[in-house]
C-alpha cells in the first residue's frame, strides 16, 4: 500500500546510497550537501509516522519498513564516518580511536534488537518503543548530523566534539534501552 507515509519511508531508504556516495570522498561542500540531505531524511522519519497516525493509514508495510529505514541510514552513516581517514591538518567528522566504542555499541545493539524483535514477533509479542529509546534515537541523529556538519564547517571547532559527545550519550542510552529489550526477550526464552 503506497500511501504518503510509506512513500516517505521509502524515500529514506532510497536516500541511503546517495548519502554513502556523498560521504565516500567528500569535500567541505559535499559535507554541506550531505548534511542538508541527512536533515531532510531525518525530517521524513518524523513525518511518516505523524501522517500515518493522523490520516489513519498506519500499515503493516510502514511498520515493517520504518525501523529498517532508520537502521540502514544510521548504520551506513556510522560506517562511512568510521571509514574516513584523517586529512592532515583537518580532523573533520572522523570517528576514530576511543570513539569507535560508542559507534560499535550502537551498531551491535541495532543487530541484537532486530533479532530479538523478530524472535518475539514469532511468539506474537510486541515490544513498544519506550520514551528512552526515542531519546536514544534523537541523540543518535543529532550526533551523526553534527559529525557530518563538522566536515562542512571545518573552521568551527565546537561541531565535531558536540557530535562525538552526542555519540557517547546515544551509546549510553543504547545500552540501557538494549538491556530493557533483552530483559523482556529473556522472559520468553526457554
Amino acid at each position: 500500500m503506497l500511501t504518503v507515509p510509506n512513500l516517505l519511508t521509502l524515500s529514506r531508504i532510497l536516500a541511503v546510497p546517495l548519502l554513502v556516495f556523498l560521504l565516500w570522498s567528500p569535500t567541505p561542500w559535499q559535507y554541506g550537501v550531505t548534511f542538508v540531505l541527512y536533515c531532510l531524511v531525518g525530517i521524513t522519519d518524523y513525518f511518516d509516522g505523524y501522517l500515518a497516525r493522523a490520516q489513519g493509514t498506519v500499515s503493516r508495510l510502514g511498520q515493517f519498513l520504518d525501523p529498517i529505514a532508520d537502521k540502514i541510514m544510521v548504520a551506513s552513516v556510522i560506517v562511512m564516518l568510521i571509514a574516513r581517514e584523517p586529512v592532515r591538518g583537518f580532523e573533520g567528522p572522523i570517528v576514530t580511536d576511543w570513539h569507535l566504542i560508542p559507534a560499535l555499541i550502537i551498531l551491535l545493539r541495532e543487530i541484537i534488537v532486530s533479532g530479538l524483535r523478530e524472535f518475539l514477533a514469532s511468539l506474537r509479542i510486541s515490544v513498544p518503543v519506550s520514551q528512552l529509546a526515542k531519546w536514544k534515537t534523537t541523540f543518535q541523529l543529532v550526533s551523526l548530523g553534527a559529525l557530518i556538519l563538522a566536515g562542512a564547517l571545518p573552521g568551527q571547532a565546537w561541531v565535531h566534539p558536540l557530535g562525538l559527545g552526542c555519540l557517547w550519550a546515544a551509546a549510553a542510552l543504547t545500552l540501557v534501552t538494549g538491556w530493557d529489550y533483552l530483559r523482556v526477550g529473556l522472559k520468553h526464552m526457554d
